[in-house]
Formats: structure tokens, C-alpha cells, sequence
């Protein structure tokens, strides 16, 4: 019994850890990295970084030397809400993870 009821103790805590935020409660997003040291070996997230991450609206791009790239997204008054590493994604998945997060490029299509 007391395995069991820790077991759901466990699980809830969990679940609540995960689902501190809602959607709604982006503000805006950093996106933290440094300029060149471990951007340059990642050509993928350094294509995202330089190129596509200044046409997002309320995204804004910070270079931190020796920082890792990273995902920070904010609540108001710039409260952070989490923080995403990058490291491991493609261009295309960096895209789609912002994206997701509820925000949308501004870039003109050449259309």
C-alpha cells in the first residue's frame, strides 16, 4: 500500500513539474548562444541561430560567450519559464520547436 500511494505521489509531482506553463503564458523568447566556439560545430543550429531565428516575432537572439544554444521562453516581466537546449536539433527541428511554442516568422515569402 505505501509503495502504491508513493508510486502515485511520485507520478503527480511529475505531471505537475511538467505542465507549469501553458502555451498562453509565452510572452516571448531569447534564444541564448554563443557566437562562434561550440555554434561552429553545429552548421544546422547555426543556420537557425543567424538566419531564421531573427524573423520570428518576439524572439530575440543573445550571444553569450561560451554559452550553449538554447531555447529560453518567457513569461511577463521576462520570468523564465524554460529553457530548451538546441544542441541536438536540425534547422528544420529548431524551426518546428519554436513553431510550436506559438511563434510565427515574419519573413516575407519571395512569392
Amino acid at each position: 500500500m505505501k509503495i502504491t500511494l508513493l508510486s502515485v505521489v511520485i507520478f503527480c509531482a511529475v505531471v505537475a513539474l511538467s505542465s507549469e506553463y501553458e502555451l498562453s503564458d509565452i510572452v516571448s523568447a531569447r534564444i541564448e548562444s554563443c557566437r562562434g566556439c561550440s555554434l561552429n560545430r553545429l552548421p544546422e543550429v547555426k543556420r537557425f541561430v543567424m538566419d531564421d531565428a531573427p524573423n520570428y516575432d518576439r524572439v530575440e537572439v543573445k550571444f553569450i560567450s561560451g554559452a550553449p544554444p538554447e531555447l529560453v521562453l518567457l513569461g511577463e516581466g521576462d520570468h523564465e519559464l524554460e529553457r530548451l537546449p538546441l544542441s541536438h536539433l536540425n534547422q528544420e527541428q529548431c524551426n518546428e520547436l519554436i513553431q510550436s511554442k506559438g511563434f510565427s516568422n515574419n519573413k516575407k515569402s519571395d512569392l
